[in-house]
């Protein structure tokens, strides 16, 4: 049975180098965030019609990851658990789009609705934000504000969580120690 676990988070987090650690480490597939290869590919200025595209590229992405997953599954014994770690997912997309833009896609929210996860890993903001041509929130108190804003989410919601904080060692160590209790 497939395990999905979720990293979510403001910008300059760790999602990305947590997802990619705990596939690492758990021998899994991860699911990268495909808007910084949109973003890479046709530049760092965005508009709503570019956040639609970026929705539907990791929305494509996930769905890809999963039936990967899925196939490899079905060679393997009916007791056997794959774990697929996914970089960011819809509660993201639709910060981003009210945070930017003041309103959310429908598509947006019918994915939330309608997809399922087993485990949230919010990332804490306690990281140094680290400067890339594709961030946008360098000073505290956006931060503050978002990190604040997917905690209400997740607070709000059935799936489980677990809140990541300290150093990028920690934050690994943390997360696969309640990943296994999870398991």
């Amino acid at each position: 049975m497939i395990k999905k676990i979720v990293t979510i988070g403001p910008e300059s987090t760790g999602k990305s180098t947590l997802a990619r650690q705990l596939a690492e480490h758990f021998n899994a597939l991860w699911c990268p965030e495909y808007a910084r290869e949109y973003l890479h590919q046709n530049g760092v200025k965005y508009n709503y019609d570019d956040l639609i595209k970026i929705t539907q590229g990791q929305l494509a992405m996930e769905d890809y990851c999963t039936v990967k997953l899925q196939d490899a599954s079905s060679q393997l014994a009916a007791h056997s658990s794959q774990l697929l770690f996914i970089d960011t997912n819809m509660y993201v997309m639709k910060v981003w789009y009210e945070y930017v833009f003041g309103k959310c896609e429908y598509m947006v929210l019918d994915e939330i609705a309608n997809r399922n996860y087993d485990l949230y890993l919010l990332c804490n903001i306690d990281l140094p934000w680290t400067a890339d041509e594709m961030r946008e929130y360098p000073d505290e108190k956006p931060r503050i504000e978002l990190y604040h804003i997917y905690k209400d989410l997740l607070i709000n919601q059935k799936t489980p969580w677990i809140e990541i904080s300290g150093n990028y060692e920690q934050r690994l160590q943390a997360a696969i120690n309640n990943i296994n209790k999870f398991l």
